[in-house]
């Protein structure tokens, strides 16, 4: 399975001075590309390196890899945007939205990312340092640091190219990994099930909730943050926005990783497997006032069942999904379901058997049975390859 992992390059003044040119030479060079497959409405790779590459490569001073990579990054954009037109994502024909996204060239900022493949990028693992190109020539002994479990997956596993990233002050390499996939459990002996909410930000058939009530406090601060950082507009401001956004993002990811954690933990110690919500379009689905769709809105559900997801396959766990319908309002001991069953936020109440139950826990209950017959049928999850920063 395919991983990403984030190291931290160490460079000195000098070195991140490089590091910096050579990130802008490689985007103003994409720009160019962009700008000539608008103009010529040619966006793929071969026909844009026919037209551009001896171009960028003798202005910008580009290697020879250097200046593919800046076409193909281009020519992937394009491809992209053309993906999220025809999705519609991106308003219909003729909306301002659409017409923003294809009535100029897309641009690249002069500190985007930039791929490296082995022949620009070399790693030596045991004294942790790289060999990187730049414009000012090859940088050697470039020193990296990170999480001690993650350079020892870097120096096994890594295979492919890798991505130099500027972020907020600090330099990092993002590089794939390639792990070795274990067999999933072949005879789980029962599906623990997991319910994604607003006042539980997960609940477990098991009986594990993991609580949102402090941090849903805490994103309410952040919205009123926001809002009032937007409204007074000052580049103080702004700035103090895009950290505190950042923030965040970070706060987020790392309370989803650990609940991901314990789930496939539990699950795997078990021998159980994991039932989760076929989650696509909740948002839509969804019918609540407007403070809960906001706050539904703002919590990132679909990288928490990633990660679940890619967790689950690292530990060899077996994972289905299965029909959200009406697993709030079924009971998990008749399966009776009625829209009564359930007469307030965390109580439920079954109609047809009396059967009592924190409502979050018996939709876990619901789900998880939901997930062993799935796995009966033969209908388990085909979870396709994730790529994501570990």
């Amino acid at each position: 399975m395919k991983l990403t992992v984030r190291v931290k390059l160490l460079p000195t003044p000098e070195q991140a001075q490089a590091l910096r040119a050579t990130l802008h030479a490689c985007n103003e060079a994409a720009n160019h590309v962009s700008a000539t497959a608008f103009a010529t409405g040619t966006t793929g790779n071969r026909e844009l390196r026919a037209t551009a590459y001896t171009h960028i490569k003798n202005t910008w001073r580009l290697g020879a890899q250097a200046a593919q990579h800046a076409i193909k990054k281009t020519s992937d954009a394009y491809a992209a945007l053309k993906g999220n037109l025809k999705a519609g994502n991106l308003g219909r024909p003729g909306s301002k939205r659409h017409l923003a996204a294809t009535g100029k060239p897309l641009r690249f900022r002069s500190d985007a990312a930039q791929p490296y493949d082995d022949r620009m990028l070399s790693w030596q693992t045991e004294p942790r340092t790289v060999s990187i190109w730049t414009t000012a020539g090859r940088m050697k002994h470039l020193a990296y640091t990170g999480r001690e479990e993650h350079l020892q997956l870097l120096a096994e596993y890594r295979q492919g190219e890798s991505d130099l990233q500027y972020r907020d002050g600090q330099w990092y390499l993002l590089a794939t990994l390639d792990l070795p996939e274990p067999a999933p459990n072949p005879n789980p002996r029962a599906f623990i099930g997991v319910d994604l909410g607003i006042a539980n930000i997960a609940t477990t058939s098991t009986g594990h909730r993991h609580s949102g009530r402090r941090l849903n406090r805490t994103r309410h601060n952040d919205r009123k943050l926001r809002t009032r950082l937007q409204k007074k507009g000052t580049r103080s401001a702004k700035r103090r926005a895009k950290r505190h956004a950042g923030k965040e993002a970070r706060r987020t990811r790392d309370i989803n990783h650990k609940i991901s954690k314990h789930i496939v933990a539990e699950a795997q110690r078990t021998g159980r497997g994991i039932a989760l919500e076929a989650l696509g379009g909740i948002r839509e689905r969804a019918r609540l006032k407007k403070p809960q769709r906001v706050t539904m809105n703002s919590w990132a559900f679909g990288q928490l069942a990633e990660f679940i997801a890619y967790k689950a396959r690292r530990a060899g766990v077996p994972l289905v999904h299965v029909n959200p319908a009406y697993t709030s309002q079924e009971c998990s001991r008749c399966h009776h379901i009625d829209r009564r069953n359930r007469p307030s936020q965390a109580v439920f109440t079954c109609r047809s058997c009396g059967f009592v139950e924190h409502a979050d826990l018996n939709a876990s209950h619901v789900i998880g049975h939901r997930g062993w017959w799935t796995w009966v049928r033969g209908a388990e999850s085909q979870v396709p390859a994730l790529t994501l920063i570990a």
